[in-house]
């Protein structure tokens, strides 16, 4: 079994997620996928990328892509704060980095307590939303991170 995940009551399987708002929503991603956390630096900027796509940082010795996961999500752009973070995600084997507003910090889900997003009804279908997570502090929009990092 994955260290992050964990038996409860042997029905149950507890996730962890790094938690992080972006203007007032919490959203979550697995916290296994999660390889740093760093402070906004320096961003190089590549011509020709989407406009999401805000260039890439050497992070120790490895280049790494960045985007603003606000501008993924059609959300107007702020200026970055003593609060932005980039947090470092691993998607197949690449490492890009994602600009949010804040870091919350981890949360345990309960898959029981994940539903799918598609079952509100709400006519609204979104791509990178795989679940909404309830916690004892309010739903978070649990990332497809696959979605959020390769559909252009």
């Amino acid at each position: 079994m994955d260290e992050m995940e964990i038996q409860v009551n042997n029905k149950n399987v507890v996730t962890q997620y790094l938690t992080f708002a972006i203007k007032e929503e919490d959203y979550g991603l697995e916290i296994a996928v999660v390889t740093e956390i760093i402070r906004v630096q320096t961003i190089t900027q590549v011509p020709e990328l989407p406009d999401y796509i805000k260039g890439i940082i050497n992070l120790r010795g490895r280049i790494i892509p960045v985007m603003d996961v606000r501008v993924r999500f059609s959300i107007e752009p702020q200026e970055y704060d003593d609060r932005t973070c980039i947090i470092v995600v691993d998607v197949q084997g690449t490492n890009i980095g994602m600009i949010v507003d804040t870091v919350r910090g981890v949360v345990d889900i309960a898959d029981e307590d994940v539903t799918d997003p598609s079952s509100h009804r709400s006519g609204y279908e979104n791509r990178y939303i795989s679940g909404i997570g309830k916690t004892p502090s309010g739903v978070k929009l649990l990332l497809n991170l696959d979605k959020v990092v390769s559909d252009y």
